[in-house]
């Protein structure tokens, strides 16, 4: 079997299945909807355990550290029922979306299936893909209640995934804007993209992030400038690394700036980057 510093290039030509993160992945981060649910997040734990706002920060971000989402720590540590939670975490404002051409056209040219895999729930991502006009461009949804309740970056979540959609890895893309969602779907064969904002070239995370929890902190990568309406074409990648994009100018919603999230939010008081380097650039 080969390592991943082996493994050979992957482009789009053979992908007939379209694998998109949500969250600040189909918009902006600017646009701040997950620093809502961020704040709803630390509301619900102080509330539920009775503590003050600074404590449950502290515990969202520790459980966020150690168990890959804050629900999940809550459901460990304190037999918390994710179903009261998911639903207020999620009750944010939604106003701040707006309808994308550009992205829809886009999405429309990509040859396939288009499905969503995202940590957040369903009515979610019905509400986000209704106010960017692209719902009917995804087959289905696969959310957090789909994956048991586990979260990306756990195996298992892709594993189910693929089951249920019946997808090939090997003819399948993921669209992600956090590194290390990105590192199971590449290993098992998928062709991988960083999403990182618009004329970037770096990825901002948090210092723990990096310590053993993300994609390496230094590589060298190809930077891809979509305009999907240009038509699709192949891309070289380093092996045993994601792909970046940066956005071209006729698709302002594509790339969205890295979020730090458990619950798909998570906004960091500290960060550090990480440096992704062009070695080529490729127009689809």
């Amino acid at each position: 079997m080969p390592t991943r510093s082996r493994l050979p290039p992957r482009g789009f030509g053979q992908v007939e299945t379209w694998v998109f993160d949500l969250d600040n992945t189909l918009y902006p981060h600017h646009l701040n909807l997950w620093q809502q649910v961020d704040e709803r997040i630390r509301a619900y734990v102080s509330d539920f355990l009775k503590v003050s706002k600074d404590e449950a920060f502290r515990v969202q971000k520790d459980y966020y550290r150690r168990y890959g989402t804050t629900m999940r720590g809550m459901m460990a540590e304190h037999g918390m029922k994710p179903d009261d939670y998911l639903e207020f975490v999620h009750q944010i404002d939604h106003s701040p979306l707006e309808p994308n051409p550009a992205l829809g056209a886009a999405l429309e040219r990509l040859p396939g299936r288009k499905l969503i895999l995202t940590n957040g729930t369903r009515k979610h991502a019905d509400a986000v893909m209704q106010k960017l006009d692209i719902h009917r461009h995804f087959e289905d949804v696969f959310d957090i209640a789909a994956a048991d309740l586990d979260p990306k970056p756990l195996p298992q979540v892709y594993e189910r995934f693929l089951v249920r959609h019946g997808v090939d890895p090997a003819r399948a893309a993921m669209f992600e804007h956090l590194a290390r969602n990105l590192e199971t779907p590449h290993m098992l064969g998928m062709t991988t993209v960083l999403v990182v904002p618009e004329g970037q070239r770096e990825v901002f995370r948090e210092a723990w992030e990096l310590e053993g929890r993300d994609a390496p902190t230094s590589t060298t990568s190809p930077t891809i400038s979509p305009d999907f309406s240009k038509g699709l074409c192949g891309a070289d990648h380093v092996p045993g690394m994601t792909c970046c994009i940066k956005t071209a100018s006729p698709m302002p919603a594509m790339p969205a700036p890295t979020s730090r999230r458990g619950d798909k939010s998570e906004e960091p008081r500290k960060s550090e980057r990480v440096t992704y380097v062009a070695a080529s650039a490729i127009t689809l």
